[in-house]
């Protein structure tokens, strides 16, 4: 079997790490693109991977189009893939609406994002190929052990908490709306809340033979550090334009019960990622940052100035809970092995396109319900 030819839409810490985690796979990085062509120019240079002007130039020479791009520019490049016949893998989040919220409410925002995940799941239907949400957390250790002790024992999760939290992204898009699509509850929310939504599917699937899908939320976002009572000590990102630093979803699941998922930029230390499941015959604490496997002492931050040891920390110095391999620990290479075999077995793969549209609509309804005070919403069907 030949090796997959994949290529990535953009070149920046996803794009590497994706490229990273094919190794050991029948799969090759067979072109990059981005929109700064000293990033493509970079990333070339750096893996050997060659470099296009533009996805519709490099669409000939691949065969899965990788979209690790600001999420604004999602759906367009899944649409040009999908078209031209090439399977599809899509960063998270998976998309958003991408207007100003000064000048659209969030009831119109909720129903657009709607029409475009309808869209979309009849593209990809209609034209056959796969297609993979990128949601690491799914396939972190962890998780993928809950998924195990669920279907063996056909357990009833009756509540769940998550979060991921930090310091603040880097990217210099975040913190505005119309690339980002929402600030915490998109950006770092979609990611525990795309866990407890697996493990609700998978746990329904092993009962019942039918996914558990989340029926309605409430939520609230607050932008603390635009307080005028906020002290900046320097240490968390501030420059957010349009955007909440905190955001706290209720989700109510079909069969009444329930998940707390939180998310801010708010945490010192390193990335907070998290899963509790509280079930009918089992409690787990899926830990996903840090995962606690290696605790690394160092004295001087320079000792290990420049390694990859924990995500988000801001010093490599004193007791760091160190990751073993980022790759394993945070899901990315089994993520990227599943839609690799995915592809070439012409199955699902494990996190697919249902998660994804359940994940993004969720969160919009969420931003409806924040804008109403919390007030309970609907979870549209899609």
């Amino acid at each position: 079997m030949q090796p997959l030819r994949i290529g990535f839409a953009g070149a920046g810490f996803a794009s590497k790490f994706h490229h990273r985690n094919l190794r050991g796979l029948n799969a090759v990085s067979a072109g990059v693109t981005s929109v700064r062509p000293e990033s493509r120019a970079a990333f070339e240079k750096q893996f050997g991977v060659p470099a296009f002007d533009s996805v519709a130039a490099m669409l000939p020479h691949i065969d899965v189009l990788d979209v690790c791009t600001p999420p604004s520019s999602h759906l367009s490049y899944i649409r040009q893939a999908a078209e031209a016949g090439k399977h599809v893998i899509v960063e998270k989040p998976f998309t958003g609406f991408f207007g100003s919220p000064e000048q659209h409410g969030k009831e119109e925002m909720l129903a657009a994002v709607v029409e475009d995940c309808r869209s979309i799941r009849e593209l990809i239907a209609r034209t056959g190929v796969t297609f993979g949400y990128a949601e690491n957390y799914i396939y972190a250790p962890s998780i993928q052990r809950e998924r195990e002790v669920l279907e063996a024992t056909k357990a009833q999760i009756l509540r769940m908490t998550a979060e991921e939290s930090h310091s603040g992204s880097h990217s210099p898009f975040y913190g505005i709306w119309k690339e980002q699509g929402g600030g915490s509850l998109i950006g770092k929310g979609c990611h525990p809340l795309g866990g407890v939504l697996y493990l609700k599917r998978k746990e329904g699937l092993a009962r019942n033979g039918k996914p558990i899908r989340p029926a309605a939320v409430s939520a609230r976002t607050h932008s603390i550090t635009k307080l005028p009572a906020f002290e900046d000590r320097g240490y968390l990102r501030t420059t957010y334009l349009d955007t909440e630093d905190y955001a706290m979803l209720h989700v109510i699941f079909e069969d009444g019960t329930i998940a707390d998922v939180l998310t801010s930029e708010l945490v010192l230390g390193g990335i907070y990622d998290y899963v509790e499941v509280f079930a009918n015959n089992h409690r787990t604490r899926c830990l996903i940052n840090p995962v606690r496997v290696v605790d690394l002492y160092s004295p001087n931050r320079k000792e290990f100035e420049g390694m990859e040891l924990m995500e988000k920390i801001s010093s490599n110095e004193g007791w760091i809970p160190a990751s073993p391999e980022f790759g394993w620990s945070s899901g990315q290479l089994d993520e990227m092995r599943d839609f690799v075999d995915a592809i070439q077995t012409k199955r699902t793969p494990e996190c697919d396109l249902d998660i994804a549209i359940d994940t993004t609509v969720a969160i919009y309804a969420g931003y409806l319900s924040a804008e109403r005070k919390g007030a309970e919403v609907a979870v549209p069907q899609v």
